[in-house]
């Protein structure tokens, strides 16, 4: 069962930095864009983007040039160490009707296990090139610098955290350029074993960070291979969150298409129902949701206009039939198989706002889009325990931990 230990936190001093929190943390790396890159760079030259997305001055030397970064700061104080802890780490925000929400999860260093093994279960496939570029960046800076994502299947979590959190202020907090407040309290003494015994009472599901995951599998079994001991890479920096709808805000990835044939959408008219709902505006896009919902079809935006798709049993109910069952009602599987039958496009894009996405497209940015709904938490847990994967980028966890507020170095567990 998953095996959660304290780690020897590296955090921001703030007697060393002159600007609070904010200016030096980011978003995770796979959301952050060149615009918001820019941006992270400018407002301190200390920012945590210059660690995940570190820039060539020359050819190839970004993952050097992290390393130097992180190094440079743990000399100059910027970073330090604190003892050994587990972290519980609490995010503030308002969901997209308005309802303030909280997420409380705990951040610790997690024993690596292979996928699958009945102790860490992955929820969705991954792509070859991120999992390449975070190892070159793991294997330069050593460190795990932002926490993957892990659900826990154990009830009564979120309930341990909660005398923490009353009995005092964070020891680190900073709200994010979304409004979300995001708060970190260091856990020691007998509350660190309770957390731990719960944790290991059911296996955990990978959320977010499957890339980082199995780039730390692969990390630790080139070490083994080259007869290194290496206690620090047989461990990950995860944020563990119970897998409770309370919890927990997921939201659809949409798909962005460029370069597809001029008959893309009479090739799709022959495997789904292409139902029209009007021009493409932001107040379409949001109306053509609600009826993705009500009446479980995806979306279609193809140039100036907006339209429902339905996969036609006739023709699609095979190849959906075809998948394990817990996958034939996942947007994801089944836009896999319509383009399995019309042909995959050139380029395929991800964003996980639809609204956005209808514009890209409006603007000519993308030739045509498909909207999907997100899946539920249920749906991560029967995919998950059965030991399957979703398609790669189906499910947006929503808000998103940020990088800075502790880092983990693998050699000082």
């Amino acid at each position: 069962m998953p095996d959660l230990f304290p780690f020897s936190g590296l955090r921001y001093q703030p007697a060393a930095l002159d600007a609070d929190l904010g200016a030096v943390t980011a978003p995770p790396y796979d959301v952050i864009d060149e615009e918001a890159r820019a941006r992270l760079e400018a407002a301190d030259p200390r920012n945590a983007v210059r660690l995940i997305l570190p820039r060539d001055v020359e050819p190839g030397d970004r993952y050097r040039r992290a390393r130097e970064t992180f190094e440079q700061w743990r000399s100059e104080g910027v970073l330090a160490a604190d003892s050994p802890h587990l972290y519980i780490y609490r995010m503030a925000f308002s969901d997209e009707v308005g309802t303030a929400r909280r997420m409380t999860g705990v951040v610790g260093a997690l024993e690596l296990s292979p996928p699958g093994a009945g102790t860490v279960l992955p929820h969705e496939r991954t792509m070859p090139k991120a999992k390449s570029d975070r190892l070159d960046l793991l294997r330069s800076v050593r460190a795990n610098l932002d926490p993957v994502w892990g659900l826990s299947l154990a009830s009564g979590l979120s309930t341990l955290f909660e005398p923490v959190i009353a009995a005092g202020g964070p020891a680190a907090s900073s709200v994010d350029s979304d409004g979300v407040e995001h708060c970190l309290f260091p856990v020691d003494g007998d509350l660190v074993e309770r957390i731990r015994a719960t944790v290991a009472a059911a296996p955990l599901v990978i959320a977010d960070g499957h890339h980082r995951y199995e780039t730390a599998l692969a990390y630790q079994e080139q070490q083994r291979a080259g007869g290194v001991d290496d206690p620090g890479a047989d461990r990950i920096m995860m944020l563990v969150v119970e897998l409770a709808e309370d919890q927990l805000v997921v939201r659809p990835i949409h798909r962005l298409l460029s370069g597809v044939a001029a008959d893309f959408r009479s090739r799709l008219s022959d495997v789904c129902q292409v139902i029209p709902l009007g021009p493409n505006t932001a107040e379409g896009v949001r109306q053509l949701t609600v009826e993705m919902d009500r009446t479980g079809s995806m979306g279609l935006v193809h140039g100036s206009g907006l339209a429902l798709l339905a996969p036609r049993p006739a023709v699609l109910g095979p190849d959906l039939d075809a998948l394990p069952e817990p996958l034939r009602n996942i947007d994801a599987a089944r836009f896999d198989a319509i383009l399995a039958r019309v042909g995959a496009p050139p380029e395929v894009d991800y964003r996980n706002d639809a609204v956005t996405v209808a514009a890209m497209v409006a603007k000519g940015a993308a030739d045509a889009a498909v909207l999907l709904r997100a899946v539920s938490v249920a749906q991560i847990d029967t995919v998950a325990e059965a030991g399957l994967r979703m398609p790669q980028k189906t499910t947006f966890f929503q808000p998103k931990p940020l990088t800075g507020l502790v880092f983990r170095s693998l050699d000082a567990d």
